[in-house]
Parts: C-alpha cells; sequence; structure tokens
C-alpha cells in the first residue's frame, strides 16, 4: 500500500515522495517498508533512532522524527495507529493458498479441520475437531489434540503437544479509545511462535502478537487454564501452573517457575531462574535471578513467611485477650 494511500484512508496530509508500506512495526524494530507510530514522549529515543519509513507523530514531536523517516501529522497517534492496523489486516482465511501438505507418517483425523497453507511434519498426530488455520506449520512428530484451535500464520515446533480446548494465536486485547469513549480494535496482524518440545495444557490461551511474535520457547509446559498476552516472550525450559495470567509485551527468562493463580501485569521483564508461589502479584519487572517470590505487593518468600508468621500471631494474641 502507499504512504499516501495510508495517508487518505487516516484522513491525514501527507505531501512528498510515495512509498510503498508493507506493514507496521514499533519504532525500534521498523524497517525502511513499515509504519510507526509513538504514543508517549518517553520514546522520543527510539522515534530518533528509527529505520521506520513513516511515523505517526504529533505535532509537538514531529521536529524530532529522522531525516530519512516521513512524518504522518496526527492528533491522536493511538488512535490512528489503530485504524491504521486496519489497513494490513490479513483475511482470516487464504482461500487461494495450496492445500495443506501432510508428512511421512503423519495421522490427521478426517473430523479435522486444516486450512490451504498448512504444513504438517513427519509424524504427527493432529486429533478430531482441531483446527488448523492459512499458513500455520506444525513441526515433526508433535500432536494436536481434539477441539485445539490454531489460528493463521503460527509456527508448532517439534515433539510438541497442544491439548484439548486451547486456542493458539488469538487476537490479543488491544483497543485504543475515542474522545467520547468508543473502542477502537487494534488489529493483531503478528503471530505465535511455539518452539520445540512444548507442551501446553487444555483450555490455555496464547494471543498473537500485535507485530511480531509471541514466543513460548524451546522445552516450556504449561499447564490448564493458563493465559499468555500478546507479544509475551516465555523463556526456555519454563513451567507456568494452572490459572496464571501474563499481561501483554511481559518477557519470562528461561526456568522460570509460576505456580498457580500468579498473575503478572504487562510490559515486565522476569530474570531467569525466578520462582512465584501461589498467587503471587507481579506488578514490577525482577532483575535478580534465582529468587523466590510470593504475594501481593510482591515480596520475597522469606520476608513473605515471617509477616504471615508475625500476622498469625498477632491474630492469636488478640483472640486471647478478647
Amino acid at each position: 500500500m502507499l504512504l499516501s494511500q495510508v495517508a487518505s484512508a487516516l484522513d491525514l496530509t501527507y505531501s512528498g515522495n510515495d512509498i510503498d508500506i508493507s506493514g507496521m512495526n514499533t519504532l525500534d524494530d521498523a524497517d525502511s517498508s513499515q509504519l510507526s507510530f509513538i504514543t508517549e514522549e518517553r520514546y522520543l529515543t527510539s522515534l530518533q533512532q528509527t529505520k521506520a519509513a513513516a511515523v505517526l507523530v504529533t505535532q509537538a514531536l514531529a521536529p524530532s522524527v529522522p531525516a530519512s523517516t516521513r512524518a504522518l501529522v496526527c492528533d491522536d497517534p493511538a488512535l490512528s495507529m489503530a485504524y491504521a492496523s486496519a489497513l494490513f489486516a490479513p483475511p482470516y482465511v487464504d482461500v487461494d493458498d495450496p492445500a495443506p501438505v501432510i508428512g511421512e507418517g503423519s495421522v490427521v483425523d478426517p473430523r479435522a479441520n486444516l486450512e490451504n497453507g498448512v504444513t504438517v511434519g513427519k509424524g504427527c498426530t493432529i486429533m478430531a475437531g482441531a483446527y488448523l488455520g492459512s499458513n500455520v506449520s506444525v513441526g515433526d512428530g508433535t500432536v494436536v489434540l481434539p477441539n485445539a484451535t490454531i489460528y493463521r500464520d503460527c509456527v508448532i515446533g517439534k515433539q510438541c503437544r497442544i491439548h484439548g480446548g486451547t486456542t493458539i494465536g488469538a487476537d490479543g486485547f488491544g483497543y485504543s479509545h475515542t474522545q467520547t469513549g468508543e473502542h477502537v480494535k487494534i488489529y493483531q496482524n503478528g503471530n505465535v511462535i511455539i518452539e520445540d518440545d512444548v507442551e501446553i495444557g487444555s483450555n490455555c490461551s496464547v494471543d498473537r502478537a500485535v507485530f511480531a511474535s509471541t514466543c513460548i520457547r524451546r522445552g516450556t509446559k504449561i499447564d490448564n487454564n493458563v493465559h499468555i498476552g500478546h507479544n509475551c516472550d516465555i523463556g526456555e525450559d519454563s513451567i507456568l501452573v494452572a490459572q496464571v495470567g501474563v499481561g501483554g509485551s511481559t518477557s519470562l527468562g528461561r526456568n522460570c517457575v509460576v505456580s498457580g493463580q500468579t498473575a503478572f501485569t504487562d510490559h515486565l521483564e522476569i530474570a531467569p531462574f525466578s520462582t512465584f508461589t501461589a498467587r503471587s502479584g507481579v506488578t514490577k519487572s525482577i532483575t535478580e535471578s534465582g529468587k523466590i517470590w510470593s504475594g501481593y505487593p510482591l515480596m520475597e518468600h522469606r520476608q513473605w513467611a515471617r509477616l504471615q508468621s508475625r500476622l498469625a500471631k498477632l491474630a492469636k494474641e488478640r483472640t486471647h485477650r478478647g
């Protein structure tokens, strides 16, 4: 799509040399064919260093746009970004893609549904009710159990196991908002990449990225009823127990252990070899590896255990006094 067409669709003014825009990306990751945006002044350094072809930007920040990048000036870049994301959203189904390719020794139940463009490796099992969307790739030896759903463009590695009712690649929860309170969808145009030897339990949701990929790294094991938000990165050999929720764009280092009902807010960085006990509430990044954390507000487990002991003693003393 030409940049002038993008500007016209967003009702923005643009003059200058026209260029092709292939898609959208963040300031840090955009290349010379992509459109980006800046929503807050704290990303000013990223704006000044971006390689994007064009940027949605306020009038106040327009002077900071690099000479090699075109500025599309708008009142609300976050809202314009949401409208622009719809311009680059792929169709739900690519009907013109070639028929699915099934590897040697794979078993695909006739009640499974594979869209065009799907590639299934050798020795796989795709069971009844499973759905593989357009351009999904499944690696050798992987098992997709009944009624699992894998949306378009997602990549599943070798020797994985996806249990029933799990959805890989549903839209992340992203909206911009008008001044009168309407919610405008941010189209999630990325995908999910699940590396080798990952097991995901039943009724989990791993949301696709806004741009680029949500990643579940090699060897990770995920229990039932876990939600991974868009653009998350779950490190190698991590373990997530039932009912864990990970907010969008949060990254867990390798070998993290997350006990049941723990919740992470978005945009966090969690150090490798971190352990969280059940019902932890994680609202800040963790930079020190190898520690055990508990509670809400979050604290080191030993401190939390001492606090609980003191509270129990206080409650007992108060009962005796009463």
